[in-house]
């Protein structure tokens, strides 16, 4: 039986515009595309300062795992873009905040830019949800 790729949604949808799926199910499996700190309005939440920005990406990333009926204690990998390096101790703060043991594999790249010019930061992440969608 072929597994069918599920749609994950949250409401409202800040990403809409940029077609792009907040996240994508594959049976226990749940892809979720970068989040940034991107308000409801669909505007860039803290220009200018990262830990607004970076407590908002977290936030984002953990309402879309909800939408798809789990949460950051699923989440086995995550991919974190700066625009700076220099924000690495507060990432390190971040994910005693976000993450339990055993905290998820994790790789954080620095970037030359984002998706937004006021963009510092964007998590992308895998995770386990219960049962299968297929």
């Amino acid at each position: 039986m072929q597994l069918q790729p599920k749609q994950i949604h949250t409401q409202p949808d800040p990403y809409a515009p940029f077609l792009l799926s907040q996240a994508i199910q594959l049976g226990n499996l749940v892809f979720v595309s970068g989040q940034a700190a991107i308000g409801d309005d669909g505007e860039i939440v803290g220009k200018g300062d990262f830990d607004r920005q970076a407590e908002q990406a977290f936030k984002n990333l953990d309402r879309v795992l909800r939408a798809a009926g789990t949460g950051l204690g699923s989440v086995v990998k995550v991919t974190i873009f700066l625009t700076s390096m220099s924000h690495f101790p507060k990432i390190v703060e971040l994910r005693r905040q976000w993450f339990s043991a055993p905290y998820p594999a994790d790789t954080i790249v620095e970037v030359s830019g984002l998706y937004s010019p006021d963009a510092m930061i964007e998590i992308e992440a895998i995770a386990v949800a219960p049962g299968d969608a297929r």
